[in-house]
């Protein structure tokens, strides 16, 4: 559960840091449209991040010496 709102709360902090960045005022459709191209890309970057974070920790050498 602690889990799942972590996760949670990491995205409405980033969604909140889109609209507050960029200025966007969400009633209006074009503004709309902007964020959730931002917000998608922010997933992807995020995503992609994480995977080359756990590729990078996998490919150490994790044997005592």
């Amino acid at each position: 559960m602690k889990i799942i709102m972590a996760v949670l709360m990491f995205f409405v902090l980033g969604t909140l840091l889109i609209i507050s960045n960029n200025n966007l005022a969400l009633y209006n459709s074009e503004n709309s449209k902007k964020f959730s191209d931002l917000w998608i890309d922010w997933i992807d970057k995020t995503f992609s991040n994480l995977k080359s974070v756990t590729g990078y920790a996998i490919s150490l050498d994790w044997e005592p010496e």
